[in-house]
């Protein structure tokens, strides 16, 4: 489904990202875990865009999106959920789903939205300043699937939530893998990370430097731990 080899970005003069290589298959859960500052970000931001890549490919399917703009990228299939969340606060549930439609949704109807998240859809006429920090990020969660993607990238969306929200997230997470949907998930939370993935992948110093199916790394986690993981 997404393929990433080789990626290299910079900010400026910055070399954030060193040789990158990430894959997620078709419905499977792909974790990139590593501590603060590694790249992680920078890399779902070169997926999407938004820090184009200054060599390296990125295959969505057949083709390399490496060079596309955001929203040529979007339109393909790709959906982004930025760490922070980045709700329109003034905007109703409802408007900030609306504003991320292309066209009448397909799959992800504002039906189903509701469906999965039924808090939004009592929710429905509240501004997204009136929303709690988990129902905004389900809020974000709901406006990126309203483009029908094919793969999601979550970036660290446990962050400042309840362990029980958390828990509600990592049920969403399945179930959209159930329903088709690739996920690329950025998480500092191994709790949800190990709940959720398929494969883990470790990045260290703009690097990936680790790469397992899940029932591996959680018989490696304590090496990995130490060795990637903690300060």
């Amino acid at each position: 489904m997404l393929r990433i080899e080789g990626l290299h970005t910079y900010y400026g003069t910055g070399h954030i990202l060193h040789g990158v290589d990430l894959e997620v298959p078709r419905a499977k859960v792909a974790v990139v875990l590593g501590r603060n500052g590694v790249g992680k970000t920078t890399a779902l931001r070169s997926i999407i865009g938004l820090t184009p890549p200054q060599a390296g490919q990125i295959w969505l399917e057949d083709r390399n999106i490496a060079d596309w703009p955001p929203h040529l990228i979007a339109r393909a299939g790709v959906a982004y959920v930025p760490e922070g969340r980045l709700i329109f606060p003034d905007l109703t549930v409802v408007e900030n789903i609306r504003v991320a439609e292309r066209t009448n949704a397909k799959h992800w109807t504002l039906e189903r939205l509701f469906d999965l998240f039924p808090a939004l859809g009592e929710r429905a006429r509240n501004k997204g300043s009136n929303l709690s920090g988990g129902e905004q990020q389900m809020l974000a969660v709901a406006r990126a699937l309203a483009l029908d993607p094919k793969i999601m990238l979550l970036d660290e969306p446990s962050q400042g939530l309840a362990p029980l929200v958390v828990r509600e997230l990592a049920q969403v997470i399945a179930r959209l893998r159930d329903e088709g949907v690739s996920v690329l998930l950025v998480e500092q939370n191994l709790k949800l990370a190990e709940s959720v993935a398929d494969d883990v992948f470790v990045m260290v110093k703009g690097r990936t430097v680790y790469k397992a199916p899940l029932k591996t790394f959680q018989a490696e986690r304590d090496e990995v731990n130490a060795r990637y993981l903690t300060l």
